[in-house]
């Protein structure tokens, strides 16, 4: 299935209210089932990978399928470690080329009974009733993927002794470690983290009520769309300025682009800045990653040089986004290539986008592919292949551009 894009005209001007945020949804579902009584959860994000984490949630035994959802994945590995019985968690064939043996090998230091069904540090997996206990304490890489932190530090405090977490080395994503940290307190759980080190004390989940925020990284396409936009008065319902969200940084780093955030009962409006003139754009992912692809194609899209730093965890997502973009970039005119870093991996961007060829994008089945490149459509036609892998983080997608005047047409 092919989508073909167009916009007319250059405004963007309305009111939506997004959906609530994934990767909050998906915590506060596992701590839900870690909890000895059940909780109500208001504004739950509507997403492939939710539904299938919500889904696999209620299953008693057998096989797990977590379909292309890496969230999901890691947070059900922790999950069923403390589970009876053998359970074989598996997913798509992306998954199982998406590296998980750091957590599975901390799991079995704490006494899991986990082990790789096919290729060794890969899905799927089989997951057996472990012994929890004799270890209370160990050291996990921290500069690999935070979900793998994070699916330990929800368990913690149903394990026997609790956990000690030694972080070592660089930490990715923080603001999701202490988005966990954060909803878990919300929870009744208290945790000390003291420089590298993370001791959560045996202790159990207090049921209540919660409402989740919405999506920052799906605001971050409206964001985009602003900035390509000559007339702009736009609502995103749902988004709270004392966010959990890393991405949330989206309404201080797009004032460079002339994008203006305010803030009012329950969302923002986005209005035109001080004229922007703004020739190079800097920034450091490392904490945001999720909204690095559509930092890339604003670039392009306004002609601004663009450098790049902390994209580490790009290249083990949905697809390798470095090699993406750089490809997808291609076909608009625009340069994106890695460059040499001290650490992690850093890239830049050159060139101004053309849509003139009406291009087609591919979208590597990663959802955050098709919404990035999306905003092009205000340049002119343009064509995005497997359109509705967006179901996993945001199906109302295509139908929420049509509420600003895009013509979305399959052909």
């Amino acid at each position: 299935m092919i989508y073909q894009l167009k916009k007319t005209d250059p405004a963007i001007v309305g009111d939506l209210t997004l959906d609530g945020s994934k990767s909050i949804s998906n915590r506060v579902l596992l701590i839900n089932a870690l909890c000895e009584d059940n909780f109500t959860i208001d504004r739950l994000s509507t997403s492939k990978d939710t539904k299938t984490l919500q889904q696999l949630l209620t299953l008693n035994e057998g096989t797990y399928d977590a379909g292309a959802a890496g969230t999901t994945f890691r947070f059900m590995t922790a999950y069923l470690a403390l589970q009876p019985g053998i359970q074989v968690l598996t997913g798509s064939e992306r998954m199982k080329q998406r590296p998980v043996g750091v957590l599975v090998e901390a799991l079995n230091q704490l006494g899991a009974d986990i082990r790789f069904l096919e290729k060794p540090g890969y899905p799927p997996l089989s997951i057996g009733s472990g012994n929890f206990g004799s270890l209370d304490e160990l050291r996990i890489p921290a500069n690999i993927s935070s979900q793998f932190i994070s699916a330990l530090l929800m368990i913690a405090p149903v394990l026997p002794n609790g956990l000690t977490l030694h972080l070592e080395g660089a930490i990715v994503s923080r603001p999701y470690i202490q988005m966990t940290l954060s909803l878990m307190k919300r929870f009744g759980v208290e945790a000390e983290w003291v420089g590298p080190t993370i001791r959560i004390e045996k202790q159990a989940y207090r049921p209540k009520d919660f409402t989740v925020e919405a999506d920052w990284s799906a605001a971050s396409y409206y964001y985009a769309l602003a900035a390509f936009s000559n007339d702009l008065n736009l609502r995103l319902g749902g988004l709270f300025e004392n966010s959990l969200q890393g991405d949330s940084v989206l309404a201080e780093m797009m004032t460079q682009f002339g994008v203006d955030t305010e803030y009012v009962a329950d969302g923002i409006i986005l209005t035109k800045g001080k004229a922007s003139s703004v020739d190079s754009f800097q920034w450091n992912f490392i904490n945001c990653p999720d909204i690095a692809q559509t930092l890339a194609v604003i670039c392009g899209g306004l002609g601004v040089d663009g450098y790049f730093t902390g994209l580490r965890t790009l290249k083990i997502k949905e697809t390798d986004r470095v090699q993406a973009l750089q490809d997808e970039l291609k076909k608009v005119k625009v340069d994106f290539w890695e460059t040499k870093a001290r650490q992690g991996v850093s890239c830049q961007v050159k060139g101004k986008a053309t849509t003139v060829a009406q291009p087609q994008f591919a979208t590597y089945e990663d959802h955050r592919m098709a919404m990035a490149f999306a905003p092009l459509a205000m340049f002119g036609n343009i064509k995005i292949e497997e359109p509705m892998v967006v179901v996993k983080s945001y199906p109302n997608f295509y139908e929420d551009l049509k509420k600003l005047g895009f013509t979305v047409e399959s052909i």
